[in-house]
């Protein structure tokens, strides 16, 4: 039997490691961990079990016994046996990663392995991968599914993300910043706004929006389709608070204006005063 024919669903590997916490023998971690009510640390892992002749030995990769490979690719750190997918270990990120290595670079203000096409190119957020996926509240750092990261610097599973698009979710979980850019969309929207006017009732309404985009505030046309930002161009955007008719509106303005001319006056009757307090005495 060969190394390729052994191992679980997560792995290929012909040995199986002996938990230090309960001293049973899992094939990996993931298996122990889905069958105990207590995670499994792989670092304290000490000895394995050949899967061919069953020999019980320190954790190494070939079998003291019977000369079997555990594995193509071991981590004497991480105690990690698998099939090689070009794993490297990452020492500031303290576990193995797939690579090849070369194509990968440790971004030290994420803490996180990255492609080296985002380096200089990402917007850094620091420990982010030390937070779990805000779709499946999967923890990302160790996860054995790539991380994707989004333009706003936070991550996603890699396969998270492809359901998003999926279902047609544009926004970060998070901090809600589109996820891609939308210029394109946001072109369509403009194309659909214009054909489709509003009702009578409604036409000269506005309402303030945030963008979650660029996060400017600004007071827009209304629109059932959605609001544009009048500084990005972004339909990102969230309302803030009720619709503004043209009355109320005009009415916003007089006061407004009204509010304006009574700080005007103030301060020029204390100009005034300053002035007569600086007159010599007659």
């Amino acid at each position: 039997m060969s190394a390729a024919e052994c191992g679980c669903e997560h792995y290929v590997r012909s040995c199986s490691l002996k938990a230090p916490c309960c001293a049973k023998f899992y094939v990996c971690r993931l298996c122990h961990d889905a069958e105990e009510n207590h995670q499994m640390d792989r670092f304290l892992v000490t000895e394995v079990k050949c899967s061919i002749c069953s020999t019980v030995q320190k954790v190494q990769q070939m079998c003291e016994e019977c000369g079997v490979k555990f594995s193509e690719y071991y981590c004497d750190i991480c105690h990690l046996f698998d099939k090689d997918k070009k794993q490297y270990h990452c020492q500031p990120c303290g576990i193995c990663r797939i690579g090849p290595k070369e194509k990968y670079f440790h971004c030290v203000k994420c803490n996180l392995c990255l492609a080296c096409d985002l380096k200089g190119n990402h917007k850094c957020v620091e420990n982010v991968s030390r937070q779990n996926c805000p779709v499946c509240m999967e923890d990302i750092h160790t996860s054995r599914i790539g991380a994707h990261v989004l333009p706003c610097g936070h991550l996603l599973h890699k396969t998270c993300f492809g359901d998003m698009y999926k279902t047609g979710g544009y926004r970060c979980p998070l901090c809600m910043h589109s996820a891609w850019n939308m210029e394109h969309c946001w072109e369509e929207m403009d194309k659909e706004i214009s054909q489709t006017p509003m009702p009578s009732e409604y036409q000269g309404t506005t309402v303030k929006i945030m963008c979650n985009d660029c996060q400017s505030r600004s007071t827009v046309p209304f629109h059932v389709l959605g609001m544009k930002c009048s500084s990005c161009g972004s339909y990102n955007t969230s309302q803030d608070g009720g619709l503004i008719s043209r009355q109320q509106e005009q009415q916003q303005e007089e006061e407004n204006q009204e509010q304006q001319e009574e700080e005007n006056d103030h301060l020029s009757r204390e100009v005034q005063v300053e002035e007569q307090e600086q007159l010599p005495p007659q």
